[in-house]
């Protein structure tokens, strides 16, 4: 039976490590991380993720402002805001919540916020410097992921790894990271041979959105499992992407849904608007080295 990786637990572990780090900044400059979160419309999940967002914010000694815009806004009004919040010395870090409305164009708004106030690391400044492998923010969940990955004592290095999904948010940023860290990467979509590419991983990483869709018995025994997906079961219930009771009888490893992922994705945007507000007060890297080898995912 695979030993499960509990999310809550790390995830508390990298916000302690962020308000000591933001107590040691507002002691050292008198400067507070601020973080400004923009919502269009009134969608219910949205809305339960912002909250969490703006608690989790507090929690660690951050400023933190929402921004609720009504679901027709205008795209000038939209990125006048945005704009607003890039002038906005107090913000260092801005976070458009997606999806937004199919009238508004999201790859203009995303491009519009200053790459260095990106938290989310999608900005195509970001993404390039991500590809490139230089300097920048990189977005929540893979990061998050990598974390992960250090918790359970998994190097990634010479190690084949599989990322099930392609996404810009997820999948392709979650493959670059591998890649960076030295692990053998293949990236599987809806053409793949998925039996195949699953049993050869030591490392699976699934995000595509659909219900149990890896099943156990693909699953290669001694492999870590990192299931990203959360879909609704017809009793309300959370179910993830990977078929969990047979796989946790294969894998070393394994990620629950819920609390596996989620709680990472917010714990590292605290980590990244953190890190944004240490660079607008000129220090170098950041205040203490948050785990292992993180120095090396910066770069």
């Amino acid at each position: 039976m695979g030993q499960l990786i509990d999310g809550k637990e790390v995830a508390a572990r990298v916000r302690a490590e962020v308000k000591a780090e933001a107590a040691l900044l507002r002691e050292r400059w008198g400067l507070v991380p601020g973080l400004a979160v923009v919502r269009v419309g009134d969608d219910p999940a949205s809305r339960t993720y912002v909250s969490s967002k703006k608690k989790a914010a507090a929690e660690v000694g951050f400023l933190s402002w929402e921004y609720a815009l009504e679901a027709d806004v205008s795209q000038e009004a939209l990125l006048s805001l945005v704009h607003q919040l890039n002038e906005d010395a107090a913000v260092h870090g801005i976070l458009v919540q997606l999806p937004l409305p199919g009238h508004l164009d999201t790859d203009a708004v995303l491009a519009a916020v200053r790459p260095e106030k990106d938290v989310d690391g999608f900005h195509p400044v970001n993404a390039g410097s991500l590809l490139l492998g230089r300097p920048g923010a990189r977005p929540c969940t893979p990061l998050g992921i990598l974390r992960l990955l250090e918790e359970i004592g998994c190097d990634p290095a010479g190690k084949r790894a599989v990322v099930v999904g392609r996404s810009n948010i997820v999948g392709k940023p979650m493959a670059l990271m591998l890649l960076q860290r030295h692990a053998t990467v293949t990236v599987c979509h809806s053409r793949s041979d998925l039996p195949s590419e699953v049993s050869r991983a030591d490392i699976l990483v699934v995000a595509v959105g659909v219900r149990e869709l890896v099943k156990g018995d693909w699953v290669r025994p001694g492999a870590v499992v990192i299931d990203v997906g959360i879909n609704r079961r017809e009793d309300g219930g959370l179910v993830g992407d990977v078929e969990f009771a047979r796989a946790a009888q294969r894998a070393s490893f394994i990620t629950p849904v819920p609390g596996g992922v989620g709680p990472m994705t917010v714990a590292m945007l605290l980590r990244n608007t953190l890190e944004a507000a240490t660079r607008g007060a000129g220090a170098s890297g950041t205040l203490t080295e948050p785990f292992p080898g993180a120095g090396r995912l910066a770069r």
